[in-house]
């Protein structure tokens, strides 16, 4: 059976245990996206839940964490961080095939175009980015002690450690030489800022279609695709976010590159930034561009694995094919900044 589909009957035998109310009426229905972590609706009766599951078949060391994805959610239930309620998480890849957790199912809006076309007005689209960079702030500033996720990652040079991370990532998956990638993984290294210090709680995959808004309200109401979280650096976030607005419009992932964001009521770049900082209580930012830049290398280090994937034929979305294109226009971008 594929990542596509569940195994419903042993599923249900399984969450029987673990679940209210649960019986052999299950069924599951596959969220579209999702490269790395095949996701599931699971309905019984009027119940309905979310299942994440680890995909199956040959994958990247240390990738398709869910484990740590359902243990920094539940850690996060009573912080100022929106996250669903955490139910269950299963280890034995006997049941479906592979390890998964499940969680509250939430009627909320995910909203794919930065450019926010459906918004009422432009106060609508001012709001909304507010609303993500609140949420950016207070999982920022989350007492990771105080939430028992002290032991989250390790402390210190997390670009550097990151770096290391992607470059083994992207050799694992590499299926041909792109020059622009070469030259990044001699120019990060080597441009690298000296760590500050700052530790916090981070993402890791942090932008708009990673959340869910409110149906009617420009509100967070869930923070989702916790696989790359850890702790390190907040920057690492914030970059993660401005990168994905460099993007063009017509890639598979859209971007807001060429839009006129003064006419739309959405921030520049430098004004969500320094909503950011006055939010977290940082002066400024000193080096920019390298986070940006090496952003931009982890992304296309993500998409080559995606490529990859979709060759051995373990890619779980759709998109897959497309986005595997990218890995070439991503390092050009950042290359362009080293320029």
């Amino acid at each position: 059976m594929s990542s596509q589909q569940l195994d419903t009957r042993r599923l249900s035998a399984y969450l029987a245990d673990h679940l209210p109310d649960m019986d052999d009426s299950l069924t599951a229905e596959k969220f579209p996206g999702g490269q790395s972590n095949p996701t599931f609706k699971l309905t019984a009766g009027e119940r309905s839940y979310v299942l994440r599951r680890k995909p199956p078949g040959e994958l990247l060391p240390s990738a398709h964490a869910v484990d740590r994805e359902f243990r920094v959610i539940s850690a996060l239930q009573n912080t100022d961080v929106p996250v669903p309620r955490t139910h269950v998480l299963c280890e034995d890849d006997s049941v479906i095939g592979s390890m998964f957790y499940v969680m509250e199912y939430m009627e909320g809006r995910i909203l794919w175009d930065p450019v926010l076309p459906d918004a009422a007005d432009n106060a609508e689209r001012s709001a909304t980015y507010d609303a993500m960079n609140a949420t950016m702030a207070a999982l920022h500033n989350v007492d990771v002690d105080a939430v028992g996720l002290s032991d989250y990652g390790k402390p210190g040079n997390y670009f550097e450690r990151q770096l290391a991370r992607w470059t083994r990532q992207y050799r694992a998956s590499e299926t041909e030489t792109v020059a622009n990638m070469e030259t990044l993984l001699t120019w990060l290294p080597a441009n690298m800022p000296a760590d500050d210090g700052t530790v916090s709680l981070v993402h890791g995959d942090y932008r708009l279609d990673n959340m869910m808004f409110h149906p009617t309200e420009p509100r967070v109401i869930a923070l989702l695709d916790w696989e790359l979280s850890t702790l390190g650096h907040p920057l690492a976030d914030l970059a993660n976010q401005c990168m994905a607005w460099m993007l063009p419009r017509d890639s598979s992932m859209k971007g807001l590159a060429g839009v006129d964001r003064a006419s739309l009521g959405i921030p520049t770049d430098e004004e969500y930034i320094a909503r950011y900082c006055e939010r977290t209580g940082r002066a400024g930012i000193e080096n920019w561009n390298f986070y940006l830049i090496f952003s931009l290398f982890r992304l296309a280090a993500i998409v080559q694995g995606i490529k990859k994937r979709a060759l051995i034929g373990t890619a779980s979305s759709q998109e897959a094919d497309a986005r595997a294109n990218l890995v070439g226009p991503l390092s050009q971008l950042a290359v362009d900044l080293i320029r």
